[in-house]
């Protein structure tokens, strides 16, 4: 995947509230599917679809524990964003 391509599945993955609200919450401490799904209105399978997008603009990790699968957060792509606008800063 290239750099501008992967810029914008993070821009596109950022651009949803509970995505963001999910990002929030990972930036505390890892947590199970189901503590992240407590944390909103809608379902576990929304929140599922949430996830993978987080996880296929590798923002989020997840490993599977027992029945459960635990998710992290990668800042890393957040980092390379926050570079490419500060250029834009300027204007």
């Amino acid at each position: 995947m290239s750099a501008s391509q992967q810029k914008h599945d993070v821009f596109h993955a950022i651009a949803d509230p509970t995505r963001r609200e999910i990002l929030k919450l990972l930036s505390e401490k890892e947590l199970a599917i189901s503590e992240i799904t407590s944390h909103f209105p809608i379902s576990r399978t929304a929140i599922s679809k949430h996830l993978r997008i987080l996880t296929e603009a590798e923002l989020v990790s997840g490993r599977k524990v027992g029945r459960e699968k635990i998710y992290w957060l990668h800042p890393e792509p957040l980092k390379e964003l926050k570079h490419w606008l500060a250029f834009y800063e300027k204007f």
